[in-house]
Order: C-alpha cells, then sequence, then structure tokens
C-alpha cells in the first residue's frame, strides 16, 4: 500500500529525526529549512539514525526518498501529513503557518512538535485552524516511542485519528490528551520527578550519580514495563489500589507534603554539573548518546514482543 507523502518543516535535532523515522516506514519525505546545508546535516542524521532503525525493523522504506525545500509550501506540496518542528517560538510558528495554509493538500494534517507551546496559542495565526493538531514527541522521536496528540473545538473531526494512523504505522504510541496544560503530560511527569531529584541532590541526601541509580536501578524499570498507577495497583495483592492506597496513603501524605522547591539557580546548576561529570567519568557527549541510544533500543526490541 502507498503511503502519504510526509512534510517535515524544520530539519533541527527533532525534524531530522522525525524525517529518518518517516522513510523507515516507507513514506517519501520533504524537509524545509532556512539554514545553509541542512541537507547534508539531514543525510548525515539519517545515515547514523538507520542502523538503529534497522534494529528495530522499521526500515521498509528508503533513506533516499526525501527531497529538500527551502519554500515551506513547496514541502508540504502534495502531502497529507505535516510534522511540523521549527524553533519553539510563537513568532517563528506564527510566521511559518500563514505561509502553508493555503498550499495544503484538502483533508491534510499539520502536527506540531511543540513542548511548551499550547495549541490555541499556534491556532491564532490561521485562517482556518482545522489542520493543526499538537503532536509532541519524545526526543529523540525516530526512537523514543511517544507522542502526545491533542485537538480542540477548532480542529477538523477526523485529524486526530488520521494523525494516530500515521504515528502508529511508524511505530508510535501515543495518547490523547482532553484539555490543554502548560507542559503536556510527559513533560509535567518528568519534571515532578528532576524537581525531587534536585532537591535531594541539594539537601546532600545522595549524590547526583546515586540519584540518577536510583531511577534506572529501581522504579525506572518498573515504569518502563507500566505506568505508575498500574504498578501500584499490582503492589498490594489481591485488594489492588484501594487496599495499596489504604496501607500506603499516610506515607505518601508525609512525603508529598515534605517534597521539596528547588530552583535552577546558579549555586543548583554548578553542582548538578559537578555531578553529572563525575557521572560520566571522562566519556563523551557523543559516547553518552551512543550509550543512550543502544539501551533504549535494546529494551525496545527486548519488549516489542509484548506489546
Amino acid at each position: 500500500m502507498t503511503k502519504t507523502p510526509v512534510g517535515i518543516l524544520g530539519a533541527g535535532v527533532i525534524g531530522a529525526s522525525w524525517a529518518s523515522l518517516f522513510l523507515a516506514a516507507g513514506h517519501r519525505v520533504q524537509v524545509y529549512d532556512v539554514a545553509d546545508g541542512f541537507e547534508d546535516q539531514v543525510k548525515r542524521y539519517i545515515e547514523t539514525a538507520w542502523p538503529v532503525l534497522e534494529q528495530l525493523g522499521l526500515t521498509g522504506g528508503d533513506q533516499d526518498a526525501v527531497t529538500f525545500h527551502h519554500e515551506p509550501a513547496s514541502a508540504v506540496a502534495g502531502t497529507g501529513f505535516i510534522q511540523e518542528s521549527v524553533p519553539e517560538r510563537l513568532e517563528v510558528k506564527h510566521a511559518l503557518f500563514p505561509q502553508i495554509e493555503e498550499a495544503l493538500e484538502p483533508g491534510a494534517v499539520v502536527s506540531s512538535s511543540a513542548s511548551g507551546l499550547m495549541l490555541s496559542q499556534m491556532q491564532e495565526c490561521w485562517k482556518d485552524p482545522s489542520p493543526l493538531i499538537l503532536g509532541h514527541p519524545f526526543n529523540p522521536p525516530h526512537l523514543i516511542p511517544l507522542v502526545e496528540l491533542m485537538g480542540n473545538d477548532r480542529t477538523a473531526p477526523d485529524a486526530l485519528d488520521k494523525a494516530e494512523a500515521v504515528y502508529h504505522g511508524a511505530g508510535k504510541v501515543t495518547i490523547r490528551m482532553n484539555k490543554e496544560i502548560d507542559g503536556h503530560v510527559a513533560n509535567r511527569m518528568q519534571a515532578a520527578l528532576w524537581r525531587e531529584a534536585i532537591h535531594l541532590v541539594s539537601e546532600g541526601v545522595a549524590s547526583v550519580e546515586d540519584v540518577d541509580k536510583a531511577i534506572w536501578a529501581g522504579p525506572g524499570l518498573r515504569w518502563a514495563a507500566m505506568g505508575p498507577t498500574l504498578i501500584f495497583n499490582l503492589a498490594a495483592g489481591p485488594g489492588g489500589l484501594p487496599e495499596y492506597c489504604n496501607r500506603f496513603a499516610p506515607s505518601f501524605h508525609r512525603w508529598w507534603d515534605n517534597l521539596g522547591n528547588p530552583r535552577l539557580d546558579e549555586e543548583t546548576v554548578a553542582k548538578l554539573k559537578a555531578g553529572v561529570d563525575e557521572e560520566a567519568d571522562g566519556r563523551s557527549l557523543e559516547d553518552l548518546y551512543a550509550e543512550r541510544d543502544a539501551l533504549i533500543t535494546a529494551m525496545l526490541t527486548a519488549t516489542k514482543p509484548l506489546r
């Protein structure tokens, strides 16, 4: 079955990652950016990502089925799905969307990767915002399955269904947000966890390395299998979640009342940086990227038959 061509607006790290994924999933991809030399950068990213995508079984496509465009309208022409990943500034997105609106194919969906902007803000520059949805990924999109989806009463009724079909065809896992909130869902969850991690370091409870280790060697493994609420549902035996809450509500209430509220001031950032440098133990950023991607790929490969 021929898959709809995909437009990519913005060829930074997120856009290049999306381009790699959609190519691997069998789409023809049209990439737009304003930067000089972005074509070579995207090609290099695709070449680097391709072995990982092969391990994940997502290379049914052609990595050369990509064209490059310096005009956004040209990049969306003839496409049924567009992933927008230009810089996370409202004025940049407001300048971009009017340039593509008249060039969109009937029924096309424009999905924004925005992590900090709200859909209602991005709709303000549209004559008809019905094609626009939120489609927020986790970095890097070609590797992390999650996409957070949201529409509203100004969104075309079938836009989310169309987007979900494209994402699922590329191996993504989607959730739907029922209302707007700053930071969406997953970013708020990780912000809450990181806040307490920073508090524990600032208070001298444990080092940066040991706080990190407490997650990846502890609850992080459980959360990679199931979400926190379903995990707790299994933690008290036959009584399930009500019994768990009955047993541990006083403890959680005490912990919640005692959670920290740190700030990323100069002193705190310096302490975190020193801890990260010690944890890295001489490994470069490139080494850490490769280690992260290899571990995530291995976990996804191992759990794929169970999903």
